[in-house]
């Protein structure tokens, strides 16, 4: 089924963009590109770019020690925790009091999306550093305000957003990134341990290099596709929505799938 086709069996029910191209940034299917969205887990890319920006500038260093704790400076002024009911990766929660490598931190932020993880890595970068590195690639409609479990910020508004573009326009950059800061990188969202959206349908053993990232009524993945037999294309599916998350993880799966099978002529795409 083409894309367009699973696009109009969901229509009436949400919002849904798609963003599919290859790593030249040239799109070959959009629909609702532009629009943003809760950026949920995805912010956590530009985090590990702005990271590794750092890293390079002799500020941070991969080994550096940073200290597990749960109490962050919020965007709205006073402090905020992360809610340990909702972070789904418990690795870093079982290190609290204790150090920890930078370096191990970002693997537990993109690799497992640890929403704990997360805000530390942030503090060490600043959100200005990982709102800059989104803002350098894409529209300026998409934005990293403040840290993941902020309640204070959002309910005042400052939220984190993202579009399928913008967040393709990023993995691009990641994609084309020829130092040993985008092999970390790529290397990262290729071990992604959440595969339940663009990985899903795909043979088994494909590299995929993304980050997805869900919240109520959020589903989003966004990633690089590198089959063995084909160029390397870019998928991105952000869905707010009323579907189920078992159906919005069908959505994406699917689209990916269909993408796949015309790996060889993405131009076909209807």
């Amino acid at each position: 089924m083409g894309i367009a086709d699973q696009l109009l069996e969901v229509a009436g029910r949400g919002e849904f963009g798609v963003w599919l191209g290859r790593l030249d940034g040239n799109a070959v299917f959009r629909h609702h590109a532009e629009r943003t969205h809760y950026a949920a887990s995805t912010m956590k890319l530009p985090v590990a770019i702005a990271m590794m920006r750092k890293v390079g500038y002799g500020e941070l260093a991969l080994d550096q020690p940073v200290t597990v704790h749960n109490d962050f400076a919020s965007a709205a002024g006073g402090r905020f925790g992360v809610n340990p009911a909702e972070d789904e990766a418990p690795a870093a929660w079982t290190k609290l009091g204790e150090q920890v490598p930078l370096g191990w931190l970002a693997t537990e932020m993109i690799t497992n999306s640890s929403n704990l993880a997360t805000d530390l890595v942030l503090e060490q970068t600043g959100v200005d550093a990982a709102n800059a590195v989104l803002a350098e690639y894409g529209s300026g409609e998409s934005v990293i305000r403040r840290g993941i479990d902020d309640a204070a910020a959002q309910a005042v508004g400052i939220s984190n957003l993202m579009s399928p573009a913008d967040l393709a326009a990023v993995l691009v950059a990641v994609g084309n990134d020829k130092s040993d800061a985008g092999d970390y990188v790529r290397d990262l969202l290729a071990g992604n341990t959440w595969n339940g959206e663009i990985p899903a349908l795909l043979p088994e053993g494909t590299r995929v290099e993304h980050k997805n990232g869900w919240d109520v009524r959020i589903r989003h993945d966004g990633g690089i596709v590198r089959p063995p037999d084909a160029e390397a294309f870019v998928v991105v599916v952000c869905t707010t929505s009323e579907l189920p998350d078992p159906e919005a993880q069908k959505l994406i799966a699917g689209i990916a799938a269909e993408a796949w099978t015309h790996r060889h002529d993405l131009e076909a795409i209807r």
